[in-house]
């Protein structure tokens, strides 16, 4: 089995981009490389037979992130500048801050890419390949959404001119970057975004490619390689990704060319954000203790936690063929070191930090009397938190539990007290915590300073999904004890209590086996008097010591933590930081007594830089959920609070607040993207309405849901047998084809009637229904259904598709409304609206006809053609039924008719000045 590659040459040659190893001493490494062809992107091992030329152009990458899929575009991610964070067992662990981007459109342009960056990284820097060059589309220019700051148009750039450099300072946001930065980083090549790539030129296979040694080559290579000595490279089979199953990978004719360069100006950003931690050596999804049993025989991505692993999905078709020697899994989150001495004074005197830095062989010792120095402990501690990918995402737009039970900003933080030589004679550390936002369905608008959380769901929905949570809490990491930091006032009031009791409801059953601690923390902590958290700590120090910590010493566990602390606030980031690294100080303070140590971490100050390595780990998590750095980072860093802090506070605050309008969607849309959520089609979304939905949430299972609610409130007690029942879309008020904005609804059709129910889908509960008979039904007919012309996906006729039907009231429709009082059932002529009764009729219409339309929502199950065939053709068959057995006259049966609801020029038609104004303005501020 080839071992993880170290370190990679990725080079453009005549069929491919090749990536091969590196050996240490910097040659080419004879083992088994990796080619990606050109325009499928298809990946397989192969063998080099000789070196490369030593003048070709070539990039040295530190590993590869993946494969980035658009559809018609792909980009191989590569590694290209990292820096070591810390060292665990000899092992180093590394942070990326920064990576290249090659395009696998064409030799000649995976060239270019690659030259660039070599010329930056000959510099120290790298970056995604530029071109002035470029084509235009038939719906603009491209260089639109990524105008260049220079002046420079029409002539090709030199590779030096092309470059762009990357700041090394401190990182920003990635929202700040791609919002304010965008004529920073060029036009990436317009050729790789123009909708007909360039032609490749016919090449030649190069002498010095093999095909791979059979005992090297997966099942799918093996199958199709030519023999041995025929000078030919291997031919691939298409792998499981490339076979048109995998949405990721499927050619997807839509928009998304148009996007294609602020895609991969987020994705630059995103992985080069100082977020991303890996080790060739360490696995860093395991605790301490488990990796240390875990056998290295097997690849690092086959033992790697799929709950923090977030390239894995860039990764699948590497995965898909045992690439192992270029799977190089990453997580997200944070991973800070700092060594320290403590000198162990005679005579009772107090121990005290003699030294501390960032890496062991920095600490210096103190020049103290040798008389007075007894002994001297040097000790390492290491913060390591993964942040899950599930329910993975930002701030306002990720936020309580899904149907799994996987929730909003999940972080696991791990710290480690070890002997900074890491001998394993002596003690080790690890205590475990965890952060989490709070298990209930709820969403908060970016749009308030001070949002109101909005629960939505049934009671059972939210008890069946906090179950889900605690139930893996439970089995992975034992005892849980929840300490909830919203304010018992104001705005989170309701949600904590909800919390608490969903809590005590899951409680009930088993005796609580959840500990709940509800700590007021701003009122505990008002006035900057953070100190106060130490209530908190007394409070939950049964629980702490219950729980302990894990201890290994001799390669083996002396004591396991049997438990976990789950800390949330409303974002799980500022209260919540501060609550972890005060639980992380005492439990560092219980350690070192155990090793015989005792040191001052609130007073002394030698020991700030406990103090600092917690806030940033805060400010690491702050980042990558809400943009900014954490909020009371001031006080997390010294144990003070002044007015310098709240004033950054307050400065956090408010970039926060701008994140979360202008450019969280776009980037909430990515992330969902790279983690394999969803596929390409997630940009059309984005195109169409500057924002994205919860994808993590199952739609078609919710709409099931509702269907089933409507059954039982709407057909109880009657005698009526249930045919069909469909989730729709439908406009605001009824007696109208294009009433804006357009809501879900149900529509059930029975064998003698067809109920169109009005779903509140917050409370999960039917706001009202409407009662028509089948034999009142006077005409149907479906088509295309265009209510908006903004965006492309908004026009397309395949997808806008509807019926509408007429129907004679007769007195006997009516609209019966979900309310507490008797008389709650109207005939529809009294139900109407008075905008309703003032609209005027159209010509054929008669006063006693009413008029339904319902357009038909994506669905996995099939398209929206096929469904509102289905529908009508459903209806039709039974109102045929129902006729024939009333013996009226089937001529007089509504036949379906094929003809548009709203054709897309009368879309366009209807479309005013102010609502394009309104969607341009929108996409030149959020786009």
């Amino acid at each position: 089995m080839p071992e993880l590659a170290k370190k990679l040459h990725v080079v453009a040659t005549a069929d491919g981009v090749l990536i091969h190893p590196v050996s240490p001493k910097g040659k080419p490494d004879g083992s088994l490389g990796v080619r990606l062809k050109y325009s499928s992107g298809e990946v397989a091992a192969i063998r080099l037979e000789h070196e490369h030329d030593a003048s070709e152009v070539r990039i040295e990458a530190h590993g590869i992130l993946g494969l980035l899929d658009l559809g018609s575009a792909k980009y191989l991610l590569c590694i290209t500048q990292r820096e070591e964070v810390a060292q665990i067992r000899g092992k180093p662990i590394y942070v990326i801050t920064d990576v290249t981007l090659v395009p696998l459109d064409s030799q000649d342009e995976a060239a270019k890419a690659v030259q660039s960056a070599a010329h930056l990284q000959s510099q120290g820097n790298t970056a995604v390949h530029e071109d002035s060059d470029h084509d235009e589309s038939e719906e603009g220019d491209v260089a639109d959404i990524n105008e260049e700051t220079s002046a420079e148009t029409g002539a090709a750039l030199e590779p030096s001119e092309q470059a762009t450099e990357v700041s090394k300072k401190e990182p920003a946001s990635i929202l700040k970057n791609v919002v304010q930065n965008t004529g920073k980083y060029g036009k990436f090549a317009g050729k790789w975004f123009s909708r007909t790539p360039p032609a490749t030129k016919p090449t030649q296979e190069p002498a010095t490619l093999k095909e791979a040694p059979k005992e090297a080559q997966t099942d799918d290579t093996r199958a199709t390689a030519e023999p041995a000595g025929s000078g030919e490279a291997a031919t691939e089979v298409p792998s499981k990704s490339d076979t048109g199953n995998d949405t990721n990978t499927t050619t997807h004719k839509s928009n998304v060319a148009t996007l294609t360069p602020r895609i991969l100006r987020s994705a630059k950003l995103f992985f080069s954000s100082r977020s991303f931690y890996f080790s060739y050596g360490y696995d860093l999804s395991a605790r301490f203790a488990e990796e240390s049993a875990l056998s290295t025989s097997s690849p690092l991505q086959k033992r790697f936690d799929t709950n923090f692993f977030w390239n894995r999905n860039l990764m699948k078709p590497f995965i898909d063929r045992s690439l192992d020697l270029v799977i190089l899994p990453v997580i997200q989150g944070f991973v800070g070191q700092r060594a320290f001495s403590i000198g162990k004074s005679g005579g009772g005197e107090s121990d005290v930090v003699v030294g501390a830095a960032a890496k062991s062989e920095e600490v210096v010792a103190a020049q103290e009397d040798p008389a007075k120095a007894a002994s001297q402990s040097d000790l390492l501690i290491t913060i390591i938190s993964r942040r899950s990918v599930k329910r993975a995402g930002l701030r306002y737009l990720r936020r309580g539990v899904d149907d799994s039970g996987s929730v909003a900003n999940f972080v696991e933080t791990e710290q480690i007290l070890s002997p900074q030589d890491w001998d394993n004679k002596q003690k080790t550390f690890s205590l475990l915590q965890i952060r989490g936002s709070i298990p209930l369905f709820f969403s908060q608008t970016p749009y308030a300073a001070k949002p109101v959380p909005v629960m939505f769901g049934s009671e059972s929905t939210n008890h069946a999904a906090l179950k889900a949570h605690f139930s893996s809490l439970t089995e992975h990491y034992g005892e849980v004890q929840v300490a909830s930091l919203v304010d018992k006032t104001g705005v989170e009031k309701d949600i904590g209590v909800a919390y608490q009791n969903a809590v005590q409801w899951f409680n009930e059953p088993d005796h609580s086996k959840i500990a709940f601690e509800w700590f007021y923390f701003h009122k505990e902590c008002g006035g900057m008097r953070f100190e106060n958290v130490s209530i908190l700590l007394s409070t939950l120090e049964p629980s702490l010591r219950s729980h302990g910590w894990t201890t290994l010493q001799n390669n083996a566990a002396t004591a396991k933590q049997s438990g976990i602390l789950r800390t949330n606030c409303m974002d799980c980031l500022d209260r919540t930081n501060v609550t972890q690294s005060a639980v992380g100080a005492w439990v560092l303070q219980q350690q070192l007594s155990e090793l015989g140590l005792s040191i001052d971490l609130h007073s002394d100050p030698k020991t700030k830089w406990f103090n600092t390595l917690w806030a940033d780990n805060g400010d690491a998590i702050s980042r990558q959920y809400a943009g900014t750095a954490a909020l009371k980072g001031d006080f997390t860093r010294t144990r003070k609070r002044n007015w310098t802090g709240a004033l950054s506070d307050l400065s956090l605050t408010l970039n926060r607040y701008y994140n979360n309008i202008f450019g969280d969607y776009f980037l909430q849309a990515c992330i969902d993207f790279y983690l394999g959520g969803v596929g390409v089609e997630v940009f059309d979304e984005f195109e169409s309405e500057m924002m994205t939905r919860d994808h993590a949430i199952d739609m078609d299972k919710v709409r099931q849901s509702a269907i089933e609610k409507c059954v039982q409130i709407v057909l109880e007690g009657s005698d009526e047998d249930l045919r069909h029942g469909w989730a729709l879309s439908c406009p605001h008020e009824a007696d109208s084809l294009r009433a804006m904005p357009f809501e879900e609804c149900v529509l059930l059709l029975t064998d003698v009637a067809l109920y169109f129910c009005r779903f509140d889908w917050s409370t999960e509960k039917v706001g009202s229904f409407e009662k028509l008979d089948l034999t009142d039904i006077s005409e149907i007919w479906r088509g295309t259904y265009v209510t908006s012309t903004l965006a492309p996906s908004h026009m397309d006729e395949e997808k806008n598709v509807g019926f509408a039907l007429r129907y004679k009231t007769n007195g006997h429709a009516v609209v019966r409304t979900n309310t507490r009082s008797i008389d709650n059932e109207k005939a529809v002529e009294d139900s109407k609206t008075e905008s309703e009764n003032k609209k005027p009729k159209k010509p054929g219409e008669t006063k006693n006809e009413r008029l339904l339309a319902f357009k038909a929502l994506p669905s996995k199950a099939s398209s929206e053609r096929d469904e509102v065939k289905q529908i009508c053709d459903e209806m039709h068959k039974i109102i045929m039924k129902v006729r024939e057995m009333d013996h009226l006259d089937l001529s007089k049966a509504p036949t379906v008719q094929e003809k548009n609801v709203i054709s897309l020029a009368d879309a366009k038609k209807a479309t005013s000045y102010v609502e394009s104004f309104g969607y341009s303005l929108k996409k030149l501020v959020w786009a």
